[in-house]
């Protein structure tokens, strides 16, 4: 007689096979490995559907589609991939490198909301994580925050520390509720010049520090895990969101149902784009735009928010227009973090400057070669001989003004990065 164990999955009445059980059940019977696999797929639920939404980012999303399926190598997951009408090589890419990955093609751009709605959809996992295509995540991000004690009956969403291309944290990361004097204070940057202030800081949640896990009210849409279910039940993003007010909506939404948001930093995953890729008025009109959805649906319309946005918004053009530009970036010493000798000669053609190369034990001899010099330094990791973990941790490690990175994914042909948080990146093809 055999004894067949069963488990409870959360809090539903649902109940589902032991996965360690039905492994011994094959044993016992002899069964073959493709037999189980079929089996299983009904009795043992999926853990993870990752979600990534792309338009026009086909060389991010190379990447990021890369340190996803690294990041999923002992976790049950999916990757979903739904592109929102991109006019580059982004479908062609996934179909001919990704061709086992689940990829929609949607005929129109239909927006973030729904884009990702039309994902989770079509998602199996018991938790979804939706992240931008312009992303990095460390091979053991989703383990971790898979294993993390923080996943209680009312948690809603779980995001994570974000960190920009050069290494520096994005404050974004995690936020306050944007009532009308808290995205005042964010308009006027009255965050940066009072910053143990408490009245002034709740914009970017600056009662924990980057490096502090803890309880928040909102999460960035770069980078949300929550369970599935809890993302059906509350009805996803709101379609009609501007942008900059889904990731918002979706968070106060499930805080006004009784849940908690946690923002968890124990793993760091790089988002190039940063804060904003519009500059002056545009980025502004957007913002408005978001603030005036959001607060016309959960509060009081206010002619009191209302003057406070434009009082806000011309400042905040103002001020954009007559700050110095900041001039382009130039590298002096090209530092390669590789075990390829060819592909370090081929830099150098490629640059037009001499690169030096350092070996994946880098991390002994860096610091003192930065310390040598006061110019401008480049430092190219070579994917192919590193893991993301160890890119993502050396940016964190060895960030400072001078310092520059790139990272040449597995297998491809171009190096990615990005100098700036307002920037969406530089992609340099690499000839074979």
């Amino acid at each position: 007689m055999i004894l067949i164990c069963f488990l409870q999955r959360g809090n539903s009445q649902e109940y589902f096979f032991c996965k360690s059980t039905i492994l011994k059940i094959v044993k016992f019977f002899n069964l073959s490995v493709f037999q189980f696999d079929k089996f299983s797929h009904y009795i043992c639920p999926m853990q993870l559907s990752i979600i990534i939404l792309n338009y026009n980012v086909r060389f991010f999303l190379e990447q990021c589609v890369l340190s996803v399926q690294a990041a999923l190598q002992h976790i049950d997951g999916e990757i979903i991939v739904v592109d929102n009408n991109s006019s580059d090589a982004s479908c062609q890419m996934m179909k001919t490198r990704f061709p086992n990955i689940k990829f929609i093609e949607n005929k129109k751009n239909t927006g973030f909301p729904k884009g990702n709605n039309i994902g989770v959809a079509e998602a199996k996992g018991e938790y979804i994580c939706i992240i931008n295509p312009d992303t990095v995540v460390a091979e053991d991000t989703f383990e971790k925050i898979l294993n993390t004690n923080n996943w209680q009956l009312n948690t809603g969403i779980l995001g994570c520390k974000l960190i920009d291309g050069t290494g520096k944290f994005l404050p974004e990361s995690k936020r306050g509720i944007p009532t009308p004097w808290v995205a005042f204070t964010k308009i006027f940057g009255l965050y940066k010049i009072f910053p143990k202030f408490r009245m002034f800081n709740q914009y970017y949640a600056q009662h924990l520090t980057e490096n502090q896990s803890g309880n928040v009210e909102i999460l960035v849409g770069a980078f949300m895990v929550m369970k599935r279910d809890l993302y059906l039940e509350v009805g996803g993003f709101d379609e009609n969101c501007f942008m900059y007010s889904d990731d918002i909506d979706l968070s106060y939404r499930l805080l006004k149902s009784g849940k908690i948001n946690y923002y968890f930093c124990e793993t760091s995953v790089i988002h190039y784009k940063g804060e904003s890729t519009m500059k002056d008025g545009t980025y502004m009109k957007r913002f408005q735009e978001a603030m005036d959805y959001f607060y016309s649906k959960h509060f009081k319309k206010s002619a009191f928010f209302s003057l406070f946005m434009k009082i806000g918004s011309f400042f905040f053009v103002f001020l954009k227009k007559n700050k110095k530009g900041v001039p382009n970036r130039r590298i002096d010493n090209y530092i390669l973090i590789s075990e390829n000798e060819l592909l370090k000669e081929k830099l150098e053609k490629l640059l037009g400057k001499n690169v030096k190369l350092l070996s994946t034990s880098f991390k002994n001899e860096l610091p003192s070669m930065l310390k040598r010099t006061d110019t401008n330094v480049e430092v190219i990791f070579d994917q192919n001989n590193l893991s993301f973990s160890n890119i993502i941790s050396a940016m964190e490690e060895f960030k400072t003004e001078r310092i520059t990175f790139k990272i040449i994914p597995h297998s491809c042909d171009f190096m990615i990065g990005s100098n700036s948080s307002n920037d969406r990146g530089e992609v340099v093809m690499i000839e074979n």
